[in-house]
């Protein structure tokens, strides 16, 4: 069964500094973490439960190649995602998100 995806609104926010962050370091490379960051979406929508809960009902699965990791929630038959959130900053400020 595939879920649907949610998305919080401060994810987008996320990702679009990493985005640009990565692609001020190296042209291309802002491309090739949307490109990570689709491929775990995709594994998540797939089979949502394999990834541990972190806190309280909130899962997280950790980007390949780059230092982030997606934390969300699964609600029915919906993938609510919480954060993209690099692995060095402050875990509380995506916990009050829930």
């Amino acid at each position: 069964m595939n879920y649907a995806l949610v998305f919080r609104p401060e994810v987008r926010e996320e990702l679009d500094e990493a985005y640009t962050w990565y692609e001020s370091q190296q042209p291309g490379l802002g491309d090739e973490f949307l490109d990570c960051v689709d491929e775990i979406l995709n594994r998540i929508c797939q089979m949502p439960e394999s990834y541990a809960v972190v806190y309280r009902d909130i899962r997280r699965a950790v980007i390949q190649r780059f230092p982030y990791a997606v934390y969300y929630r699964v609600v029915s038959s919906r993938v609510i995602v919480i954060a993209i959130f690099h692995g060095r900053r402050d875990p509380k400020s995506w916990q009050t998100r829930t």
